[in-house]
């Protein structure tokens, strides 16, 4: 089993209450970052955001109003990025996720990523590589200021399920471009709806019938034209002659259609982005055998990191069976403030199912927890400072994960 980390970057208060400031948010990632990289964590995913959540509050819809604080710091993934690099020796790098909506758009986008891979690459023996999670983004309104706003009626009936498509279209631009191809608007899918693209026939008639009204019709469609959201002519990214071997492309979203889509272009993996069951996860992973990009090689488990809330306890003075119960205690303290920032209340199944998500306890305790939920081929990208503001705690909790479970999970003592 391999094992990378995740860093959220959080700046929420904790279950105390206590918000570190920005520059030390900042300052304790990186220490955790170097500290992950000496225990020996393969991939340092960094969750990005964009725009102040705290703001958004303010706006007709907000997606999460009563989340105190904002919920990710990392606006430019490239950025950091290259500090971990140059600070680290053996650990790699991802995002997770990389909105391609965002930030000027997949053109954009695709630019950052060769330029990073560009510098990255100058050392001749520089073998680490870049991990690439993209996805819609967070967050709707993270890329409302970019135009990803519905543009009459009709793709305001239609938005669930066109926002989708806009993202297809968008992986397909930034997909080709890092590929090396010249391409135009002219040369990327359309986007259509079809009945496929919604959860039931009331919200599929509803389109049709704005759609009827749009387009002048006389008669309900299959199949709807939407156009393309992004117009241009013929372009080509720049820098050009960098090593794809350093790059690594990891979809986030479970949309199986799209999963097959965006391998038509190049080798990407999927993303377990949140708490998934594992009917589909095992789902996944048949798929992507059939559908995974031949220039990847076959398909393998550790293509989707799964990810995992860790509140493991190995404190100094206390027994087994204490270690145990302040690891529980924490979890639940974590988790009903998480689930009450996202909802405003809190929701005790929930916070159950979440617990059943998570590994909690002594190191005994979760190599057994490990072992019987997960595959022996999987990657674990562990969570340890979900609400956890507490930097050397944090790295503590790092060092006795490394130290006391990874070997026993992977048959050591």
């Amino acid at each position: 089993m391999e094992f990378d980390i995740f860093f959220s970057i959080s700046q929420t208060p904790d279950s105390s209450g206590f918000v570190p400031t920005e520059r030390e948010m900042f300052s304790s990632f990186m220490s955790q970052a170097e500290h992950a990289d000496k225990l020996g964590f393969g991939i340092g995913w960094i969750a990005q955001a964009h725009l102040s959540t705290e703001v958004q509050k303010r706006n007709i819809s907000p997606v999460v109003p009563h989340y105190p604080g904002e919920v990710g710091l990392c606006t430019d993934f490239f950025q950091l990025a290259q500090k971990v690099f140059s600070r680290t020796e053996r650990m790699e790098v991802g995002s997770a996720v990389m909105s391609i909506l965002a930030s000027g758009g997949p053109i954009a986008q695709a630019e950052r990523v060769g330029s990073f891979l560009a510098l990255h690459g100058l050392d001749p023996e520089e073998r680490r590589r870049l991990h690439i999670g993209f996805s819609a983004g967070r967050f709707e309104f993270m890329a409302r200021p970019y135009g990803i706003v519905p543009r009459n009626t009709l793709e305001e009936v239609a938005w669930p399920a066109l926002r989708g498509r806009i993202f297809a279209e968008a992986s397909e631009i930034f997909l080709r471009l890092l590929r090396g191809d010249i391409v135009s608007s002219e040369m990327i899918g359309n986007t259509i709806l079809t009945r496929e693209n919604f959860r039931s026939d009331e919200d599929w008639s509803k389109v049709q019938n704005e759609a009827c009204k749009h387009f002048g019709l006389e008669s309900a469609p299959d199949s709807i034209d939407m156009g393309n959201r992004y117009e241009f002519e013929e372009i080509k990214i720049i820098p050009q002659n960098w090593d794809r071997g350093l790059l690594n492309l990891i979809l986030g979203s479970h949309d199986q259609n799209l999963q097959r889509e965006v391998n038509k272009w190049l080798p990407v993996q999927v993303f377990n982005l949140s708490i998934t069951p594992p009917k589909i996860i095992n789902e996944t992973h048949e798929r992507m055998k059939e559908a995974y990009h031949p220039d990847g090689g076959d398909w393998r488990r550790s293509m989707m990191p799964r990810t995992v809330m860790v509140f493991i306890n190995e404190e100094e003075g206390l027994s087994p069976m204490e270690r145990s119960e302040a690891a529980k205690i924490e979890a639940k303290s974590a988790l009903s403030t998480y689930w009450s920032a996202l909802e405003g209340t809190i929701d005790p199944s929930k916070v159950d199912r979440a617990v059943d998500n998570a590994v909690i306890g002594n190191a005994e305790e979760i190599v057994e927890q490990i072992i019987g939920r997960y595959d022996k081929e999987d990657r674990l990208m562990c969570w340890f400072d979900f609400f956890n503001h507490d930097s050397d705690r944090v790295m503590r909790n790092m060092t006795a994960f490394m130290t006391k479970v990874a070997p026993r999970v992977n048959g050591g003592d």
